[in-house]
């Protein structure tokens, strides 16, 4: 047993001495992200909230409010448009998952945030968390090395939660490891530390790594389908609802104004929280120019034989929040046809397969997100957590190796180190 212990030890201080460095930038980034939709939602709320209205105000509607927007930002090719049941919060247009425009759904009046420096700050950590800021053709090796120093975190965690633990479970014993003292200092705080907080965030972060699996490596995403009875689906990333083929009416057919396909999907869910209406790709101030002809059409671009063979009708979907819902993060996608307004297909979590029901907690419970804010505390102040394990773990391995060995120890000191500590202190 004491050779199997000092295998595991060296083992764990090895580990942790070649991931450290790479734990360190995860675990600073995700208690940072911990809160990143709170947060920037806080920093932007200038243009995302608006005054409190009239309790007799009328609403525009999301028609009235892409005129304004087309008025005010004509470049602007907006491909999804959110609205949120709150009677002070902005009307959002978005083209693409970065940035997009605000409207008031009152005055009609189109803004952005004052300041952005939150949102791209929160950019910034999103990329070094998941690929150690590197980009373009590197960033599949920063995801691969974050993903490798990910599943050795959780290896860390298990073999410390078992040498740290006491092993005659006595009083003295387990307030040695598990009571966080101020009071010491040198070696004995850092060793106090490193068990203490390693402690109580261990099984934490063993959740946390294990659901970052199938998000780093595609063979724990396909591992859960396996495991479930399901064949892995052939595209990476989210499995997306199957394309609804919609037949166009007739030449002369247009599709209905939105506001007419958003009072549809308000009808079909009354306890709706926060509706998504998607219509296809977009275009904003980021994307490649085009050049703009009358119509929106490029006639330099496109040969005549393309402008007129006819253009596939696609559905509408509708991405939708409910209050209330479990999990917390469930939404239901609704598809319609945009010529009728007809639901043509309803995806809920209660019609997921069990493997895609687990994906999706999974990707929830890596950012605490599955449980509210409770979970994201929690997430964030285990990261917070890791922080400190990193900095002990490297504080006592260069006293191990680099340090004198003290002539006297205080007596605090002396009552804090146990016979058992002395055992995994002394090689």
């Amino acid at each position: 047993m004491k050779l199997f212990r000092s295998i595991l030890f060296w083992a764990h201080l090895a580990t942790g001495l070649v991931a450290g460095l790479v734990i360190a930038v995860m675990c600073f980034t995700g208690a940072a992200l911990a809160f990143e939709h709170e947060i920037v939602a806080w920093a932007e709320r200038d243009a995302r909230q608006v005054p409190a209205p009239a309790a007799d105000a009328p609403r525009l509607s999301i028609d009235e409010l892409r005129q304004k927007l087309r008025e005010a930002q004509p470049e602007f090719r907006p491909n999804a448009v959110t609205v949120i049941n709150e009677p002070t919060a902005a009307v959002l247009f978005a083209a693409g998952r970065d940035g997009g425009h605000y409207a008031n759904p009152y005055t009609g009046e189109i803004k952005q945030p004052a300041s952005v420096r939150v949102h791209e700050f929160m950019h910034v950590m999103t990329d070094w968390h998941r690929y150690l800021a590197l980009a373009g053709d590197n960033r599949p090796h920063g995801k691969l090395v974050t993903g490798i120093c990910n599943l050795a975190f959780c290896g860390l965690a298990l073999t410390g939660l078992y040498l740290w633990w006491p092993r005659t479970l006595t009083w003295r014993g387990l307030k040695a490891v598990a009571i966080f003292n101020w009071r010491l200092t040198g070696k004995a705080r850092e060793f106090n530390w490193h068990n203490s907080i390693g402690l109580w965030t261990a099984p934490v972060l063993v959740v946390l790594t294990l659901t970052a699996v199938p998000i780093s490596f595609r063979w724990g995403g396909d591992l859960i389908y396996r495991l479930t009875g399901e064949e892995p689906p052939a595209a990476t990333g989210p499995a997306a609802a199957p394309a609804v083929e919609i037949k166009h009416p007739s030449p002369d057919a247009r599709p209905l104004p939105q506001a007419d396909l958003l009072a549809r999907v308000q009808a079909t869910i009354p306890g709706w929280e926060q509706i998504t209406l998607r219509t296809g790709p977009g275009r904003g101030p980021g994307a490649p120019a085009r050049p703009a002809a009358a119509g929106g059409a490029n006639p330099a671009a496109e040969s005549p034989a393309a402008r007129s063979e006819p253009r596939t009708p696609q559905a509408i979907t509708a991405t939708v929040r409910e209050a209330g819902s479990w999990p917390r993060t469930a939404t239901t996608t609704l598809t319609l046809d945009p010529f009728t307004g007809q639901i043509l297909q309803r995806t809920g979590y209660a019609e997921l397969s069990p493997a895609r029901k687990i994906r999706s907690w999974t990707r929830f419970l890596h950012t605490g997100q599955a449980l509210g804010w409770p979970g994201q505390l929690v997430a964030g102040l285990a990261c917070l957590g890791g922080l400190f394990l990193v900095y002990t773990g490297y504080a006592l391995s260069a006293r191990r190796f680099f340090g004198r060995k003290p002539a006297a120890t205080s007596a605090a000191q002396a009552a804090a180190v146990t016979e058992r500590d002395r055992e995994v202190l002394v090689p």
